[in-house]
């Protein structure tokens, strides 16, 4: 229903619209704050990349993230990541994700980050703490954050927007009666827009996602996924059909497709009666695998992602991040 509303094709779009304005306003309003003066942002001794979106949903934000982390890794810069922690609810905030953490405790997609990239990460509702946590316990030379692009109350050297290709803004209108955190026009002052899937546009920065095999999420087991017997296909993520559709291409037999929302908080029970033939196959994304890992069961398998950017882009972007540590070093 709700894509419906979005896309400009239902008529509840007119009871949503007053909803829409009030938004709108709200949102100026803020960014309008911090512009004038009126409110002041905090800066971190570091340099801070916001990675975020201008639509409520899945685009794409935590592969970048990932993304990013490793190849500054791989230069030799020491990162750390900061996130709202949605969906989680830790003992404390500031709260920095351990090894022992839950994406219950500290949100899934904090959690994800921290198991593919090793980084520190550090989520609370302020991402000033998150970031001020994170230095008191690490020697960092930067900090990417994991969505944020309207949380003013941060300052950032470097902000990252990404576009779902296929689906772009929508009916264009603020949220409830359309997708959009802020308007369109607010991409003039990005310094990227990294669009993931569909047509890149001029001055756009194309991104794919890609995927190849299957993991098994007891034993660690990684086969094709064509190679798995016909399965069951599960998503809690914020365009399920993204990946119902990525199984496609990689040659899944799908047997029956079920979409959750975002973040879902899951039971062992509710997962294990979308298969109650246990040698079928349960595919899952990464971000819903972290999740269900201390209860799942030998027929449970999972899909990685990885982000893909052009190689003149992405050596642009990474020169670009490199330059702002340098800069900082000086001083």
């Amino acid at each position: 229903m709700i894509e419906r509303i979005w896309s400009g094709r239902s008529p509840l779009f007119w009871l949503l619209w007053p909803l829409s304005l009030l938004y709108g306003l709200a949102s100026s309003l803020i960014r309008m704050s911090y512009r004038l003066g009126w409110r002041r942002a905090w800066r971190a001794p570091v340099p801070v990349v916001v990675v975020g979106n201008l639509t409520a949903g899945g685009n794409g934000k935590t592969p970048l993230v990932v993304w990013l982390v490793e190849h500054l890794q791989q230069r030799g810069y020491r990162v750390g990541v900061v996130s709202r922690g949605y969906g989680g609810h830790a003992p404390r905030y500031p709260f920095l994700v351990t090894p022992e953490a839950t994406a219950a405790q500290a949100g899934d997609e904090p959690v994800l980050i921290f198991q593919r990239t090793g980084a520190p990460v550090a989520v609370a509702p302020r991402r000033r703490d998150a970031v001020a946590a994170l230095l008191a316990a690490y020697p960092l030379d930067l900090i990417v954050t994991d969505d944020g692009l309207q949380h003013y109350a941060l300052a950032r050297d470097v902000e990252l927007v990404v576009v779902d290709g296929v689906r772009r803004f929508g009916n264009g209108w603020w949220l409830p009666a359309g997708p959009m955190r802020e308007r369109a026009s607010r991409l003039a002052s990005v310094d990227a827009v990294i669009v993931n899937g569909g047509e890149a546009r001029d001055g756009e920065i194309a991104m794919r996602l890609e995927a190849s095999e299957a993991v098994n999420l007891l034993s660690g087991e990684r086969r094709p996924v064509s190679s798995l017997a016909p399965m069951v296909a599960m998503a809690g993520i914020g365009h399920p059909p993204r990946f119902f559709a990525t199984l496609e291409r990689l040659g899944a037999r799908l047997t029956r497709s079920v979409a959750f929302a975002d973040h879902q908080h899951w039971r062992p029970e509710q997962l294990a009666a979308l298969t109650p033939d246990e040698r079928q196959p349960l595919i899952m994304t990464e971000k819903d695998a972290v999740k269900c890992r201390v209860f799942a069961r030998d027929n449970w398998w999972y899909v990685p992602v990885d982000a893909v950017l052009p190689s003149a882009s992405s050596q642009a972007l990474l020169d670009k991040l490199s330059g702002l540590i340098a800069q900082q070093r000086q001083y």
